[in-house]
């Protein structure tokens, strides 16, 4: 098709006279600006609730997945650093169940050992392998790409009952003034 004629069938479509004769380089130009011909950007979009993460007072995290089913476990940033330089993890087997509270590994540093306690029930369906090989992963992103595991979620209401960020930060706040 010639640029004249795509000009006029680009004109008679969105019935303006600007596309009527125009070069190639202004029917583009016009063709940019023209909102009718912007391609639509969809979004997609979730409650704040599931995007969350939540904290337990042992300084664990969890993050459910969008459908609430799985959820992704760690530690936080304030005991990454609080337990220094992280030279060890001990990693919870996959299949393993596990009820609110109970211990499902360790992370072992320069100055102390720690258990790693589940925020939640469920059954254990993923371990971070990488932190075997790269501990000091959790020292770099204890909140990202240093999570622990991944758990089927058996009870979504006890994340619940778990500290949002903002009563996290304040519970952190008052332990230090102690």
């Amino acid at each position: 098709m010639s640029t004249a004629v795509a000009c006029r069938v680009l004109g008679r479509s969105v019935a303006s006279t600007p596309f009527a004769r125009c070069s190639r380089t202004q029917y583009l130009r016009l063709r940019a600006q023209n909102q009718a011909f912007r391609p639509v950007i969809r979004s997609f979009s979730a409650s704040s609730r599931v995007w969350q993460k939540k904290y337990t007072q042992d300084h664990e995290w969890v993050e459910l997945s969008d459908d609430g089913a799985t959820g992704t476990i760690g530690i936080s940033t304030y005991a990454a650093k609080a337990l220094g330089d992280v030279v060890f993890v001990e990693l919870p087997t996959v299949d393993l169940e596990v009820n609110q509270g109970d211990s499902i590994g360790a992370v072992e540093s320069v100055k102390s050992a720690s258990d790693i306690m589940t925020p939640v029930s469920g059954t254990i369906i993923e371990a971070n392998n990488v932190l075997e090989e790269k501990p000091a992963t959790i020292n770099k992103s204890p909140e990202g790409e240093g999570w622990l595991a991944k758990i089927a979620v058996s009870d979504p209401s006890e994340v619940e009952k778990l500290m949002d960020g903002e009563g996290y930060r304040k519970f952190t706040e008052e332990a230090d003034e102690h």
